[in-house]
């Protein structure tokens, strides 16, 4: 189902990808984050991790988190927490706003297989990806299921992204 060009450039791409995990949570600390854990497991197996903290959803807190993490040389940043339609929840726009290009592909793959997963509850999620500087974003609901259903979407895919996004 690849086409010859996806696999000419997942080729040309390298594994060689530096990570970052930033949780916002008004609530959770290092010890309860599962979804953090999770996700730095996961990003371990196949790449580095070099910075993960967990920020208060307030939006000065991510945008400073997210530039510092893009001062370390982070190619990709994941974000859990803080997109749903609470309205403490300020991820969605403060990633957005930031966005040079949006990856609208993300978002919509996430809310189909959460569609058929949990059924029409995936109607409130409001995941989203882009890019900002060259470091791809991406930005997923503070469950753990949630935080499953997207690695299994983008982990294997992060060289060919992080390919095309620093071109």
């Amino acid at each position: 189902m690849e086409s010859q060009s996806t696999k000419e450039h997942k080729q040309e791409s390298s594994d060689n990808i530096n990570c970052g995990i930033i949780t916002l949570s008004d609530s959770r600390s290092k010890k309860e984050d599962l979804s953090g854990d999770f996700l730095e497991n996961e990003i371990k197996k196949r790449y580095n991790l070099t910075s993960r903290t967990i920020i208060k959803d307030e939006k000065n807190e991510l945008i400073n988190a997210i530039e510092e993490m893009i001062e370390e040389n982070v190619d990709v940043i994941l974000t859990t927490g803080g997109t749903g339609l609470d309205e403490r929840d300020i991820t969605v726009e403060t990633v957005e706003d930031l966005f040079d290009k949006k990856m609208d592909g993300f978002g919509e793959i996430f809310r189909y297989q959460s569609f058929l997963e949990i059924g029409s509850g995936a109607l409130i999620s409001r995941a989203t990806a882009g890019v900002y500087k060259k470091c791809c974003i991406f930005s997923m609901p503070g469950s753990l299921n949630a935080v499953k259903t997207a690695a299994n979407i983008i982990i294997d895919e992060l060289p060919h992204i992080v390919h095309h996004a620093q071109k």
